[in-house]
């Protein structure tokens, strides 16, 4: 704390460890139970609260509020966590709740994520590597989202949905359904409306793998058979393709809240 940059009007309570090289700009406001990775920088008018740690790197702009009670009615003041990774960025406004005792007590983001401007996690999240969030999405509690994931602006995501690894959520999506690894959602509700291609190819995914996952999409997604004899196909047809086999296991791992579709495609 002692090569850290803390200004004159801000408040860093007894207790709070303070990595090197921080910076602290004015009003900041630092509870006591607060963890601050080396080498942050708070900008202004940050408040950190609760039992909340932040990895080393992070860059967090004004108004952000990260770390108090959860937006829950049962919380009675149980002592809940928020864990944020290494290097993430956290732009104006953005709000993150810690976990409650329902649910696993702990909310956590990995590393490398962005999360713009207005953007709400939730209590009892699960954020992985590397995610893009953008301005005003809100994430519901027990939401579980995917490494390499992009959620795209004023988007709304139902409690307990899992998005998938590498997916996109288009604008103004509203997700009830889990969102298939590599899979695009649009609308309102949303459905399915391909791949997220690109993203794959930001990625490096070479063509064979793209083109494999593409095939195996089509198949799932046929209306010739039920879902169910199409993921065995899928299955046979690609035993050993370990993009195609990590598809199959997120969906038979199965979850709290239905596969998103295709608009011409229904469960079965």
């Amino acid at each position: 704390m002692a090569s850290s940059s803390i200004h004159p009007t801000a408040i860093v309570e007894d207790g709070a460890r303070i990595g090197d090289d921080c910076e602290i700009g004015p009003f900041c406001h630092i509870g006591p139970r607060v963890s601050l990775g080396s080498g942050s920088r708070l900008h202004s008018h940050v408040v950190l609260a609760g039992n909340t740690t932040i990895g080393a790197g992070a860059q967090i702009f004004p108004f952000a509020s990260l770390g108090h009670a959860p937006q829950h009615l049962k919380y009675k003041g149980e002592d809940t966590r928020l864990v944020i990774g290494l290097n993430c960025l956290v732009r104006e406004s953005v709000t993150m709740n810690p976990g409650t005792v329902q649910g696993r007590s702990e909310t956590s983001i990995g590393d490398n994520c962005s999360f713009f401007t207005g953007a709400h996690v939730a209590h009892d999240c699960v954020v992985g590597n590397n995610v893009t969030v953008i301005n005003n999405v809100m994430l519901a509690g027990h939401c579980t989202i995917g490494d390499y994931a992009t959620i795209a602006g004023g988007s709304g995501i139902h409690q307990f949905t899992r998005v998938g690894h590498h997916a996109y959520v288009g604008g103004l999506a509203a997700v009830e359904g889990d969102v298939i690894p590599f899979g695009m959602v649009i609308g309102n509700r949303a459905h399915l409306a391909g791949l997220n291609v690109i993203g794959m190819k930001r990625a490096g995914f070479n063509r064979d793998a793209i083109r494999n996952v593409r095939k195996a999409y089509r198949m799932l997604f046929s209306d010739d058979l039920t879902f169910k004899e199409n993921m065995e196909e899928v299955e046979t047809e690609y035993p050993d393709d370990p993009l195609v086999q990590d598809l199959l296991g997120f969906l038979k791992s199965g979850g709290d809240r239905a596969i998103c579709f295709p608009r011409s495609t229904r469960p079965a």
